[in-house]
C-alpha cells in the first residue's frame, strides 16, 4: 500500500503490544516528519536498549549491571520479597514508597490455557533464594485475575512448607470510590479482606 520502507515500519511498528495497524501508520507519520536526529535518537536507543539491557541475575528484574540497583541496596529487608509476574509490575509498587524489601520476577503467571506451569515460571529460582537469603515473607504481588490467583495459591502451597510466611495484596474497593460503580468481585473481595475499625 505504501512506499517499501514505509509499510516495514508500519508492519514493524503493529508488532507492539497495544498497537493495532491505525496506529502503526499514526507513528510511522509522524516519525516521517520528525527531526532526522530525533529519529536517529530512538533508533539509537532501541538498539542501545537491546544490547545493554538483561535480567539481574537475583531477582529478574531489568539491569545493565550483573544485578539490578535494588537487589545492590543493603538498606534493602532480605527477608521479605515480593513476587511480581513481570519487571514491570516492579516500579508501580516502588511508586507507593510502602515496601522496602527485595523483590522476584516470576516471569509470567500460571496458566495452563496457554501452556504456563509453574515450571515455566521462575520458581525454582526463587526456592533456592528462601534458603540461601534467609527469607522469612514472600509477597505474591500478582495480578488479580485467575491466574495471577492460581499462581498466589501454588505459592502458599509451594513456600509454607519451607517455614514461609506468605501474603497477598489486598484488594477491594479503591479510596474515593462509589459503591454504585464496584463489580460483585471486587466488592466480594472488600467484603472478605474487611478490617477492624
Amino acid at each position: 500500500m505504501f512506499e517499501a520502507p514505509v509499510q516495514r515500519l508500519i508492519d514493524e511498528l503493529a508488532r507492539l503490544p497495544g498497537i493495532g495497524r491505525k496506529s502503526a501508520q499514526r507513528l510511522a507519520f509522524h516519525l516521517l516528519h520528525i527531526e532526522e536526529a530525533d529519529a536517529v535518537r530512538l533508533g539509537s536507543s532501541i538498539i542501545d536498549l537491546r544490547r545493554e539491557v538483561r535480567l539481574c541475575s537475583r531477582c529478574f528484574n531489568v539491569t545493565s549491571d550483573e544485578e539490578c540497583s535494588i537487589c545492590r541496596d543493603l538498606r534493602r529487608d532480605p527477608t521479605v520479597l515480593c513476587v511480581v509476574e513481570r519487571a514491570q509490575d516492579i516500579p508501580v509498587i516502588e511508586g507507593t514508597q510502602e515496601f522496602s524489601g527485595r523483590y522476584h520476577v516470576l516471569g509470567g503467571a500460571i496458566s495452563p490455557i496457554e501452556g504456563i506451569g509453574p515450571d515455566q515460571l521462575r520458581m525454582r529460582e526463587l526456592v533456592a533464594r528462601i534458603d540461601q537469603e534467609g527469607v522469612a515473607e514472600v509477597i505474591a504481588a500478582t495480578n488479580p485475575t485467575v491466574e495471577g490467583d492460581a499462581t498466589a495459591l501454588y505459592l502458599a502451597r509451594l513456600l509454607k512448607p519451607l517455614g514461609v510466611r506468605v501474603t497477598q495484596l489486598a484488594s477491594g474497593l479503591p479510596v474515593g470510590g462509589d459503591l454504585d460503580y464496584a463489580d460483585e468481585v471486587t466488592l466480594g473481595r472488600a467484603l472478605v479482606g474487611r478490617q477492624e475499625l
